[in-house]
């Protein structure tokens, strides 16, 4: 009993995890992280509008101030990506709502979803900046 050695304290041995170069994340796997960092950026975002709200009560001046850095080339940058955040979120939050129906379980419906709620979120994305261009 005293050549009994303790498995205490001992690593069992086990495999590795696969690697990104090794592992193909499936497209349903990357937009629920891209629908988290898009929930992230929109905090960003509101204030961005709040600022502007407030730019906006606080008169002409100031105003014209915070509309001139918005509607330089990095403040268009930083709305189209709040812009395309905004809608890639709602259309991610559109797939957890039929989710949350009890439908679209099935694999080839959830890549569908996945892919589904990337090309509309772009396409909508596209269709408001369209808007804005026209009537701007």
């Amino acid at each position: 009993m005293a050549e009994a050695k303790s498995l205490r304290g001992a690593r069992a041995e086990r495999p590795l995890s696969p690697h990104l170069q090794v592992y193909a994340m499936p497209i349903n796997m990357l937009m629920s992280i891209v629908h988290r960092i898009t929930g992230a950026a929109l905090y960003f975002g509101s204030l961005l509008l709040a600022w502007w709200l407030v730019a906006a009560a606080a008169g002409p001046d100031y105003f014209n101030w915070v509309n001139a850095i918005y509607g330089s080339l990095p403040g268009r940058l930083v709305l189209f990506g709040y812009t395309w955040a905004l809608m890639h979120h709602m259309m991610g939050g559109i797939r957890h709502f039929i989710w949350d129906t009890g439908r679209g379980y099935d694999l080839k419906t959830i890549d569908g979803l996945a892919w589904g709620t990337l090309l509309a979120s772009i396409i909508l994305t596209a269709l408001v900046w369209l808007a804005v261009w026209v009537v701007g």
